[in-house]
C-alpha cells in the first residue's frame, strides 16, 4: 500500500514539540461530533450570555479544547434568519464555566432597519457581473445577507460570480451589494492561489490502496482517504483517479504523468502529518476528512490553487508543461488555505487577505522544514525552486520581503491596498523575526539578513514555538476581519495561553511586531 516515487534521496518527518496547558488536545471523530452538537444545543444560552439581540442566533462552526480545559467555540451568526457576513465570533470558556473572553469580527451591534430589500436580486447579480471584470464571468447566484464587516451593518446581497481569471485560474468572486442602493460594497476572490514547482522531493513514500479490480489506486487510506486525480488538461470535474498495476509510481521525469501525482500526494501526506504532529489536528478541518488533489490542470498553467467549494488542491504543469507546480512547499501552502477556511476564514482582501496568504507561506515553510527531506531542505524562501523570474531568485523572501520587488517589509496605512501576495510580507517578516531573529545568519546553507523598522535587535524563539503561536492565534483568536493590529493582539493572546503572559515568548512576539511597525 505504500510506495516509491521520484528518484533522488529519502524523506523523513521529524516530530515537532508541542507546548502544554494552552495547546489544543486531539478530539476523536465521535468526540468532535459530540462537542459540536453540545455547543449547538447550548447556542441560545451562549447568545443570551453574550447579550446578543432577540433576532440574532449563533451557528456553531468549530470547537477546540485546550489541555487546561478551556473550550474555544467558533460561531457564525444569523439575524432574522439571514446570514451575517462578518458576524463570526469565538468564545473562550474556562474549565469552571467562566467566560474568559470573546473575539468578534464585527464590533458594532448587529441590527438593520428592515430586511426588505429596495433592489432586486437580479439587479445585484448585474452589479456583481460588472464587478467581475477580467474574471470572464459565466454564471452567478445571489442571496440576501446582513453585511457586518463594515463600519455599520447593512442589508445586502452576496452574489457569487464564477468564471476564469486572466491567467486561467477558476474564479469564484463574491460581491457584496447594498440592498438599498444597489451599489457594490465589497468583493473578494474565494479561489486562493499560490506558486511552486515539482520533481524535487526525491524518492518518497506515499499512501496507496489496493483496487478490487486489481492494481492500486492513489488513495491514502491512512490520511482520511486523500485521492489524487489526473485532469489531463481539463479545467473542471475531477478527471481520472490515478491507477497503477505494480504500486511503483512515477520516474522523476515530467514525461511520466504519475510524477506530478506523486509530488502532490506526498505534499498532502506530509502536510497532514505536520498538522497532526505539531498541532494535534486531524486533517484540514480537524474532522479526519481529507481534501483531494488534481494535477495536470489546463495547458501550460503556471499556478496552483485551493478551492474551498470542492475542498481540493489543483496544480498546473507550468510554462511549456515542463514544470508541474507540485512541490512540497506549494502543497503545504495550498492545504493551509483550507486550514484558514476551516478556522478564521480570513477575508481574501486587504490586510486580512495578506494574513491569509502569509498563513499559507508560514505553514508551507514549516511543512518543508518538518519533512527533513535532503532533496528539498527547509528554508525561508518561497518558490525557490521555480526560477519563475528566470534568474534563479525565489518568488518571495520571508527575512526581507521587499527583495521580491513588491512585498512590504513593514506595516503602513497603505499595506491593505496591496495585492494580498504582497501585503503578506508584513506577517512573513514577523514570523521570520520571531523564529530566527534579526541580522545576518546562515540556515541550512542559505544566507539571510533580516532588518527591523526601528533598528532594534530581535532575538528569535525558534520556528517550532513561533508556529505554535501562529496556529493558536489563527485557530482560536483570529476572525474573518482580523487586521495586522488584530493579529498582534491575537498572537499575544496565543503566546500568553501557551507560554504565559510576560514570558520570553510573549515578549518576543511583542518585539517582532514592533520590528515590523505593528504596535
Amino acid at each position: 500500500m505504500v510506495v516509491l516515487a521520484l528518484q533522488n534521496g529519502a524523506a523523513t518527518a521529524a516530530p515537532a514539540p508541542r507546548p502544554s496547558g494552552g495547546s489544543a488536545v486531539a478530539l476523536s471523530a465521535p468526540a468532535r461530533v459530540a462537542a459540536l452538537k453540545s455547543a449547538q444545543d447550548h447556542a441560545a444560552a451562549a447568545a443570551h450570555r453574550l447579550g446578543l439581540g432577540a433576532k440574532e442566533k449563533l451557528v456553531v462552526r468549530d470547537v477546540l479544547k485546550d489541555a487546561n480545559g478551556t473550550v474555544h467555540t467558533r460561531y457564525e451568526r444569523t439575524y432574522a434568519g439571514l446570514p451575517v457576513l462578518g458576524g463570526d465570533l469565538v468564545t473562550h470558556v474556562a474549565k469552571n464555566g467562566d467566560l474568559k473572553g470573546v473575539d468578534k469580527a464585527a464590533k458594532a451591534r448587529i441590527s438593520v432597519p428592515t430586511t426588505t430589500a429596495a433592489v432586486t436580486s437580479a439587479s445585484a447579480k448585474k452589479t456583481a457581473l460588472k464587478a467581475a471584470g477580467t474574471a470572464k464571468a459565466t454564471a452567478s447566484s445571489s442571496r440576501k445577507v446582513v453585511w457586518a464587516a463594515g463600519a455599520k451593518p447593512v442589508l445586502a446581497y452576496e452574489s457569487v460570480v464564477k468564471g476564469l481569471q486572466h491567467d486561467g485560474t477558476p474564479s469564484e468572486l463574491h460581491v457584496i451589494t447594498d440592498a438599498r442602493t444597489g451599489k457594490k460594497i465589497y468583493s473578494y476572490e474565494a479561489v486562493e492561489t499560490g506558486t511552486g514547482t515539482s520533481q524535487y522531493s526525491g524518492t518518497v513514500t506515499i499512501g496507496t490502496t489496493a483496487s478490487s479490480s486489481g492494481g492500486y489506486d492513489l488513495i491514502d487510506g491512512g490520511r482520511g482517504g486523500h485521492k489524487t486525480y489526473d485532469l489531463n488538461g481539463g479545467t473542471s470535474g475531477t478527471g481520472a483517479l490515478f491507477h497503477d498495476a505494480d504500486d511503483a509510481w512515477g520516474n522523476g521525469t515530467v514525461t511520466n504523468r504519475q510524477t506530478a501525482a506523486v509530488d502532490a500526494a506526498y505534499g498532502a501526506a506530509v502536510t497532514w502529518d505536520f498538522y497532526k504532529s505539531a498541532f494535534n489536528r486531524n486533517g484540514i478541518a480537524g474532522d479526519g476528512r481529507a481534501a483531494y488533489s488534481r494535477v495536470h490542470y489546463g495547458n501550460a498553467y503556471v499556478n496552483a490553487f485551493w478551492d474551498d467549494s470542492c475542498f481540493c488542491m489543483t496544480y498546473g504543469d507550468g510554462t511549456g508543461n515542463a514544470d508541474p507546480l507540485t512541490s512540497l512547499d506549494v502543497a503545504g501552502h495550498e492545504m493551509s488555505h483550507g486550514l484558514t477556511a476551516a478556522t478564521a476564514k480570513l477575508n481574501y482582501r486587504g490586510e486580512s487577505g495578506g494574513l491569509n496568504e502569509a498563513t499559507s507561506d508560514i505553514f508551507g515553510t514549516s511543512v518543508e522544514f518538518f519533512a527533513n527531506n535532503s532533496s528539498d531542505t527547509g528554508d525561508y524562501l518561497i518558490g525557490e525552486k521555480i526560477d519563475i523570474n528566470g534568474d534563479g531568485t525565489p518568488l518571495r523572501y520571508m527575512d526581507k520581503p521587499s527583495k521580491d520587488g513588491g512585498s512590504a517589509d513593514y506595516w503602513s496605512k497603505s499595506v491593505g491596498r496591496l495585492d494580498v501576495h504582497y501585503s503578506s510580507g508584513v506577517a512573513n517578516h514577523f514570523f521570520y523575526l520571531l523564529s530566527e531573529g534579526s541580522g545576518a545568519k546562515t540556515i541550512n546553507g542559505v544566507s539571510y539578513n533580516s532588518p527591523t523598522y526601528d533598528g532594534s535587535t530581535v532575538t528569535g524563539i525558534g520556528r517550532d514555538k513561533a508556529v505554535q503561536i501562529w496556529y493558536k492565534a489563527l485557530s482560536t483568536y483570529f476572525t474573518s476581519t482580523t487586521t495586522y493590529a488584530g493579529a498582534r493582539t491575537g498572537t499575544l493572546q496565543a503566546a500568553a495561553a501557551l507560554y504565559g503572559s510576560g514570558s520570553a515568548e510573549y515578549n518576543a512576539v511583542a518585539a517582532a511586531w514592533k520590528a515590523v511597525n505593528v504596535k
